[in-house]
């Protein structure tokens, strides 16, 4: 596990913590239309942990018309979400007390609206250009990767056809990072540049995007940045202390015996780490809220499918929230996970976190038929190479 991935889903923790305590009100008075809603949320989330934490809810009116608000003492990021969908379907920064949001779904498609519309707020207008044109940038270096998949796949290919489309993508995401650095040197609002750097650590997180990660060096400096141009904000003031103290690298579980558990599946039954003992067993720490964990959903399921005949299981770990099991069970069909599924719902309380060190999902532990760890972190990829390389033939 990536420590700088680690280090910014903790840095974005402390910030979305020192939020939300204050009198000051941030309303959001919106309209949607396309659709009915039986109700819409407004979520503190810090992006790249993509743990959410609802401050309010109101049933809109006939007309669409609805009205949220929170506390906030800082500028932080907030969602506002139609129903329990998976993704929201606006993101907004409080830098000014009252937004006007307007949402526009197509009936035939009610999972996103088609756009969406904030006056009020010069941050929220900017994080929605910035976000378009960044996710825009990104769907290219992922479908030019899947072009070179295939190109690779084929054997009548030419290697200098290869050795182009590969120059092709390096040269996306070269202008990825570029914009992403850009914005980051442009902006010194905390809730903004924090958000930008944790969304692309995220991205960069994941081996079929590619991106090149932020380094802990780079992360220090755009804190000390914005601290220097915002010295009274509390969240960069907790930051820079953490990072005064430099944590380490949480130490990994290779080679140990995997930590023992029992936790109930979907109709309440125990099932324990245990009884997996005999065969090979990726356990896989997830939630329906993270948005990595369910872009990377489709890889495990290709490697269940491929390696399930050579004594090879994936017992699913959720960590998901007290009100979230029709969540995650909503998650488990629609991202067809067909393996055992297991969760006490007690999100990120749940004794596992602290058994397995967990500091950021999506995350796995290959388990041996002993029930030792012989691998960690697997994603992309490195998944399909570590299982061909270690299950039995």
């Amino acid at each position: 596990m990536s420590i700088t991935r680690v280090f910014v889903g903790l840095l974005l923790i402390l910030l979305s913590a020192c939020t939300g305590a204050g009198s000051k009100k941030f309303i959001v008075n919106g309209k949607i239309t396309g659709r009915t809603a039986s109700k819409i949320y407004l979520e503190e989330v810090p992006m790249a942990t993509m743990q959410r934490v609802l401050v309010d809810s109101v049933t809109p009116d006939q007309d669409g018309s609805f009205k949220l608000q929170a506390k906030a003492e800082e500028e932080t990021v907030y969602n506002v979400r139609v129903e329990k969908q998976d993704y929201p379907a606006a993101s907004l920064i409080n830098d000014e007390a009252t937004v006007s949001l307007s949402l526009f779904y197509n009936p035939a498609n009610l999972d996103f609206p088609d756009r969406y519309d904030v006056t009020g707020s010069p941050l929220s207008k900017s994080l929605q250009a910035y976000m378009l044109g960044f996710n825009k940038k990104l769907e290219q270096v992922f479908v030019l990767g899947k072009q070179l998949d295939s190109l690779r796949q084929t054997p009548a290919v030419l290697q200098a056809i290869i050795a182009e489309a590969e120059s092709k993508r390096s040269l996306l995401i070269q202008g990825v990072r570029q914009t992403a650095d850009s914005t980051l040197n442009a902006n010194t609002n905390p809730a903004f540049s924090m958000l930008v750097l944790g969304y692309y650590q995220s991205m960069a997180g994941n081996p079929t995007v590619g991106l090149p990660g932020y380094s802990m060096e780079e992360v220090k400096s755009l804190v000390k940045r914005l601290s220097d141009k915002n010295p009274t904000h509390k969240g960069l003031e907790a930051i820079s202390i953490m990072m005064a103290a430099q944590p380490k690298a949480p130490q990994g579980l290779v080679g140990q015996t995997a930590p023992e558990f029992s936790l109930p599946d979907p109709n309440g039954k125990l099932i324990s780490l245990s009884s997996f003992r005999g065969r090979y067993v990726l356990v896989d720490f997830w939630a329906s809220w993270c948005k990595p964990c369910r872009m990377e959903n489709p890889t495990v399921v290709e490697a269940y499918a491929r390696f399930k005949n050579r004594n090879f299981t994936v017992l699913g770990v959720s960590l998901d929230q007290p009100d979230g099991k029709d969540d995650w069970m909503n998650a488990v069909m629609k991202d067809r996970l067909a393996w055992t599924q297991v969760s006490d719902l007690q999100y990120w309380n749940s004794p596992v976190v602290p058994l397995y060190n967990i500091q950021g999902i999506p995350y796995n532990v290959l388990v041996d038929p002993n029930g030792k760890v012989v691998a960690e972190s697997l994603r992309g990829e490195q998944l399909a190479a570590t299982l061909e390389q270690v299950l039995p033939k």
